[in-house]
């Protein structure tokens, strides 16, 4: 695509408008579209580029003057819960700063380093000293940066890291996280099966492959509009990453089985769920957000699925919780988390994060694990899981809870995948990562009380 004024003015209020960080990126952005209103060509362009930024950002301030950004764009700003979106920085002396880090200038080392354009083709652009500067960005040498830049993870995550990864498998996961992720797509077994929607996918020259994991799932090569296809608004298949798919075959629900999937969310695992349990026994969709729940209700009428209960608590302690507590088959915990295993679809998250957010996080699961514990029957299984990579977030919360609560023991997430007929080297826990398993970053681990 052609670099014209026009359109890079357009990236770098984008920048502007979301490098601030106050919201979720994706959030921000949306809103941008809406009120700018611009073509299709250049609606790609903006996206590509302020992900592409924030996926390099730290190499990017690196090339375009290390630190002398982070005055201006804070790395870990305190989130308005106002519900008002925030408004873009001014132009100021700043900007114009010979080697600041201003969204221009992230911008045009981000198009020369990553987005395939040379210096000729961004010159008609340039302002009077940039071309001197972008070959300077040109030469940088990644392998000689900081650990931190080459993983592109934040100082303070790299640290936490290597409790339990050595510096190589921290640079391996990084570099991992830097690439776009696939769109995994899974099919819902109640309308269709998967041979067949394969062949519908083909037949529209979508080039589609099964997963290598989940037997229900698909994985697109390039993004689509699926939301217009009539795959999706049939309800014959629902956007979900292949690791998300794997929880629902730990947890495994029978057909007459009473299960809760306790944090729901918009209900994209419970959709699963009430599949694999063919739309019978009963499946409350348990969340403490009434707007998440009722983004369900869309999916749920599409899906064919007429054994869920949506159940709007009010926090994990909930009156509703206790009076099914002892009931239970069948409980998924997928726990609100850091979400530093989704950064290649929202590399916001890494900067929006911090020890302390971590902190809190750890105490809220801990909290929810323990209550959704209370609702099983003995024998019962239950799944906690998360899209976090620390282990402070998964194996040391499990371990706590295990050694808190005797009469539950831990089951072999690899052996639990075996009799599902799924082949997939687990241990104790299910650990997935992007350059590995080519799927986001998750963990998991089986519960069963004795």
């Amino acid at each position: 695509m052609l670099i014209t004024e026009y359109r890079i003015d357009l990236v770098i209020l984008a920048l502007r408008t979301i490098l601030p960080l106050e919201h979720p990126a994706d959030t921000t952005l949306r809103y941008f579209f809406k009120n700018e209103r611009i073509g299709s060509n250049e609606r790609e362009l903006v996206a590509e580029t302020v992900f592409g930024v924030l996926r390099h950002r730290l190499l990017l301030e690196h090339a375009c003057a290390g630190n002398a950004s982070r005055d201006k764009f804070p790395a870990n700003p305190t989130v308005s819960g106002s519900g008002r979106e925030a408004t873009p920085p001014a132009p100021d002396a700043a900007q114009h700063r010979v080697g600041a880090a201003t969204p221009r200038r992230m911008a045009l080392a981000y198009l020369l380093r990553f987005g395939g354009y040379n210096l000729r083709e961004l010159e008609p652009v340039l302002k009077h000293g940039e071309k001197e500067w972008l070959a300077t960005v040109k030469g940088v040498k990644i392998e000689e940066l900081p650990l931190s830049v080459q993983a592109e993870l934040p100082e303070w995550l790299v640290e936490k890291m290597r409790a339990s990864y050595s510096d190589d498998d921290i640079l391996t996961l990084g570099k991992s996280m830097q690439q776009v992720a696939p769109l995994d797509i899974r099919v819902n077994t109640l309308l269709a099966k998967r041979e067949d929607v394969l062949q519908q996918l083909h037949d529209k020259k979508i080039e589609a492959t099964a997963t290598p994991y989940s037997p229900i799932g698909i994985r697109l090569k390039e993004k689509i509009p699926l939301n217009k296809d009539a795959l999706f608004t049939e309800g014959k298949v629902e956007v979900q990453d292949e690791g998300s798919q794997l929880l629902g075959f730990l947890l495994a629900p029978k057909r007459n089985d009473m299960v809760v999937d306790f944090c729901a969310g918009a209900g994209g695992k419970t959709l699963m769920l009430s599949a694999l349990m063919n739309s019978q026994g009963r499946l409350y969709a348990m969340d403490v957000s009434e707007k998440r729940l009722a983004n369900l209700k869309p999916r749920l009428k599409r899906s064919g699925a007429s054994n869920i209960q949506p159940m709007l608590i009010s926090h994990e302690n909930d009156l509703k919780v206790k009076r099914l507590a002892g009931k239970i088959d069948r409980v998924l915990v997928d726990a609100p988390c850091s979400g530093l295993g989704t950064l290649r679809r929202n590399p916001d998250l890494k900067f929006r994060q911090s020890p302390n957010s971590v902190a809190e996080l750890t105490v809220k699961q801990a909290a929810i694990l323990a209550s959704a514990s209370r609702l099983l029957k003995k024998g019962g299984r239950l799944v906690y899981a998360t899209c976090s990579i620390l282990p402070e977030e998964n194996q040391h919360i499990v371990q706590a809870f295990l050694a808190a609560h005797p009469d539950f023991v831990l089951r072999p997430a690899g052996v639990v995948l075996q009799q599902q007929k799924i082949a997939l080297d687990a241990g104790d826990y299910l650990e997935l990562r992007p350059h590995l398993h080519s799927t986001d970053g998750f963990f998991a681990a089986v519960l069963e009380r004795i």
